[in-house]
């Protein structure tokens, strides 16, 4: 397994999941699900597709989720170890 200095998104001191990013692999995965969110307000208007739109932004957030999942620390539950 990576070693943990090797991890984009390390794991949140409480909760469960992801804190923000530590490599710069990680900041670019970032920005560029922010700029495909920015482009699916834009293009597709919650007001005229909202289906669409949910779909559109749901997507884009699994893959966020399965990026910090492959290139973050294992996911667990923590309580400030």
């Amino acid at each position: 397994m990576d070693s943990p200095n090797k991890y984009w998104f390390p794991a949140k001191r409480y909760g469960w999941g992801w804190g923000l990013p530590v490599r710069w692999e990680g900041w670019v995965c970032l920005a560029i699900y922010a700029g495909c969110v920015a482009l699916v307000i834009h293009f597709l208007r919650p007001a005229a597709d909202p289906v669409m739109f949910a779909v559109s932004l749901a997507l884009l957030t699994l893959g966020l989720i399965a990026v910090c999942w492959l290139k973050g620390e294992p996911p667990r539950w923590r309580s400030g170890d």
